[in-house]
């Protein structure tokens, strides 16, 4: 049995990326970059007025109240047909080219307009105005041939306004991995089943899927095998098709736990099995390997009891995901909170308990562990928002402690 860090640090040795794809940039959200995005214009393309207003010569506006000519109104996606000279003004909305002489912008808040017809428009500024005010340069934002997005960056939101401006119309990203889920047992039965004496519900399977949905090109559900060797390598053949196949169940050591040698006879080799983690124990890890990314494939034997497997995916499987989908680490939403009551913690292995989190008045995150039953209480997951790590110690947590939090996904 080996540590979590250990066991993170055998799959990451063993973990590379898949192979690049070129999406268009509506789709690139979530993915991750495979090549860097390089700038192809200056930003802004000119230097520009950032306020409605007026262009003027700082030298003309050292001291306030000078009046001034209005030459040309330039509005944003025009261009200045003149140049400022000594004693005018060139009215500019946002976004406007600066014209050529003018050196600062003073907002329309801080003019008078004297007068305006056809013939004659004048301005008066009613402040004192210094060189380069209200003007952002050419440039400034980013220049040419600069990198603005690096490869393992993740897609959000707000970086498509970025690839939109530098033209980026289809961005080249990580490919996403294929990931197949096989429960296992004979006391299970498909969900719209009744369950018989003796018999459960796979939960398991919905579990996973959707929890694999989030992080996966497609997800494969590959039913119930029952605990017998056929059917136990048929099925399992089929989930080798996959970048990803997650089992549930048959890892432990009973005498229905087939799962590890029946990997082994499918080729699989195995990198780990059982890990000093509450709960999750007898998770299983391995690997087919035929030296590329394409041939690449992932195997994680999880235990069959529901929070364990939820546990075992979230703290394992998630990163080793990460990892194929182009990140150059796996990046979790970990956050801490304080315990709001005392919490006690058997056993000698690093326990992750479901709680819910309460905000509180002070700002912080509260921590309420929940009356968990232990590995089989599904139940109890409903009312979870996240799971707080415990490390083993013989004195029990105290209130006001501060505990580390891994945050579930919310959809």
């Amino acid at each position: 049995m080996i540590e979590i860090s250990a066991a993170l640090e055998l799959i990451a040795r063993h973990v590379r990326p898949l192979a690049a794809e070129s999406i268009p940039l509506e789709r690139a959200v979530g993915r991750v970059l495979a090549a860097a995005i390089a700038s192809e214009v200056d930003s802004p393309p000119h230097d520009k007025s950032l306020m409605d207003g007026f262009a003027v010569r700082a030298a003309d506006t050292a001291t306030t109240g000078v009046d001034l000519e209005v030459i040309e109104t330039v509005l944003a996606g025009q261009i200045a047909r003149k140049t400022l000279r000594p004693g005018t003004a060139c009215r500019v909305m946002t976004g406007a080219p600066i014209p050529p002489g003018a050196d600062a912008v003073v907002m329309l808040e801080q003019t008078t307009v004297m007068t305006q017809s056809a013939e004659e428009a004048r301005v008066r500024v009613d402040v004192a105005v210094g060189p380069g005010k209200h003007i952002m340069r050419r440039g400034e934002s980013m220049r040419a041939g600069e990198i603005v997005l690096p490869a393992g960056t993740v897609i959000r939101p707000y970086h498509l306004g970025v690839l939109a401006e530098v033209g980026a119309a289809t961005v080249r990203v990580t490919q996403r991995p294929s990931v197949a889920i096989l429960a296992t047992g004979d006391e299970l039965v498909a969900v719209e089943q009744r369950p018989g004496p003796a018999q459960i519900r796979n939960s398991n399977g919905p579990l996973l899927a959707a929890q694999a949905r989030r992080i996966a090109s497609d997800v494969r559900d590959l039913g119930i095998a029952r605990d017998d060797y056929q059917s136990l390598r048929e099925r399992i053949a089929v989930g080798l098709e996959s970048d990803l196949l997650i089992l549930t169940g048959g890892v432990s050591a009973g005498l229905a736990d087939l799962v590890p040698r029946v990997l082994l006879d499918c080729g699989v080799r195995q990198v780990f099995h059982k890990v000093s983690i509450k709960p999750g124990k007898p998770i299983w890890f391995g690997i087919v390997d035929r030296g590329s990314a394409s041939t690449q494939k992932l195997i994680f034997g999880l235990p069959g009891n529901p929070v364990s497997t939820l546990v075992c995916f979230e703290v394992f499987v998630v990163g080793a995901c990460q990892v194929l989908a182009g990140q150059p680490s796996p990046v979790r939403s970990h956050s801490y909170g304080i315990l709001l009551r005392d919490h006690a913690v058997r056993g000698d292995r690093p326990t992750y308990w479901p709680v819910r989190l309460i905000w509180q008045t002070s700002g912080q995150t509260g921590v309420e562990p929940l009356p968990w039953r232990g590995s089989s209480d599904l139940r109890c997951l409903a009312d979870a928002d996240a799971l707080a790590f415990f490390p083993s110690r013989e004195t029990p947590y105290s209130v006001g402690e501060i505990v580390p939090l891994l945050t579930l996904a919310e959809y």
